[in-house]
């Protein structure tokens, strides 16, 4: 296929195509002549997790390339390459804590490690998402809400569940590039979906606790 025909395949405009080829990110079309270039499948598939990656992901180019880089790696295991695509999409938090709270973030820090212990989960303590998980504990902390760390277990219950139907519905890909893009697509959009089916069993459990018979809107 030609350019102009990937172009309407992917939504993805023609200069950013040449972009991402300049990049690095999508291999160059095979020359047909010397100004033209046929594309296959394989691009197709390529422009699809490029897209998932920044369009959905929010990652930079050159975390994308990092990424890609793994993808063809194919030496490299399915469980560290999906867990580096996933690592890249967890929020990073920098600096050092404000006065007063290192003591609370160093203490979350511990609490998390020992959730991981206690579940037996192949994670590290040290890993960004373990990170993110201390930060929030520890913000909770700060606002006065540190008893909202009581439902901890349940949250790992239900994040346990979660993660099976994750990776159920990843295993059903066999490119390495869909793999990734279901990672991607599933991380962000996922924990959008999961965020409002939180609200909905709210408004429900709510209404079951405090509302007696009448409906909660």
């Amino acid at each position: 296929m030609r350019i102009g025909e990937l172009s309407r395949r992917t939504g993805v405009s023609v200069p950013t195509i040449k972009f991402y080829v300049r990049e690095g990110l999508l291999p160059a079309g095979r020359l047909t002549s010397p100004n033209q270039a046929a594309y296959e499948e394989t691009h197709v598939r390529r422009l699809r997790l490029i897209r998932a990656l920044i369009d959905v992901g929010g990652l930079s180019v050159a975390a994308v390339r990092e990424v890609i880089a793994a993808v063809d790696d194919t030496g490299r295991p399915v469980h560290r390459l999906l867990g580096e695509a996933a690592e890249r999409m967890v929020p990073r938090y920098g600096g050092e804590p404000a006065a007063g709270e290192e003591g609370a973030l160093s203490e979350a820090r511990e609490r998390v490690g020992g959730l991981i212990e206690e579940r037996n989960w192949r994670c590290h303590a040290d890993s960004p998402a373990a990170e993110a998980l201390a930060v929030a504990l520890a913000a909770l902390e700060s606002v006065g809400h540190e008893r909202f760390g009581e439902v901890l277990g349940a949250y790992a219950d239900a994040a346990e569940r979660v993660a099976r139907a994750d990776l159920e519905y990843v295993a059903r890909h066999v490119a390495r590039e869909e793999l990734v893009e279901s990672v991607a697509v599933g991380t962000v959009l996922g924990d959008a979906l999961f965020g409002a089916l939180r609200r909905l069993a709210q408004i429900d459990a709510s209404s079951r606790l405090f509302g007696g018979k009448e409906r909660v809107e």
